[in-house]
């Protein structure tokens, strides 16, 4: 079983950054793409961003191309959403997914685990 630990959300002013995490209690680095999700009040779950395995591989949202970035680090068992340029629009619960399958994956219901998502806020 995968459990899944995001933390680093908050309170930004737009125009700022902040820097989520994804912990897991397993290797993810044994072949579990990765993914990044959001919902905000009254909205459906969205994709965010989605990393490969072994990071080679990333793929973005449009809404977010250029401003977020995901990244890995399989020694930590670690995934990161590194945002910036934050705006209202941004607001939302942010929840880090996960799978096994090596390649990255854009819907939430390819996904297998699921963590409990942590709160971003961007005021105007």
């Amino acid at each position: 079983q995968v459990q899944l630990v995001e933390s680093g959300g908050g309170l930004v002013q737009a125009g700022g950054s902040l820097r989520l995490s994804c912990a897991t209690s397993e290797r993810t680095s044994i072949a579990y793409a990765m993914g990044w999700f959001r919902q905000a009040p009254g909205k459906e779950r969205e994709f965010v961003a989605a990393i490969s395995w072994n990071g080679g591989n990333t793929f973005y949202a449009n809404s977010v191309r250029g401003r977020f970035t995901i990244s890995r680090d399989n020694t930590k068992n670690a995934v990161y959403l590194q945002m910036n340029i934050l705006q209202p629009e941004d607001t939302a619960v942010y929840y880090c997914a996960a799978r096994s399958g090596g390649f990255y994956y854009t819907n939430h219901y390819e996904y297998d685990y699921w963590g409990q998502g942590t709160q971003v806020t961007v005021s105007s």
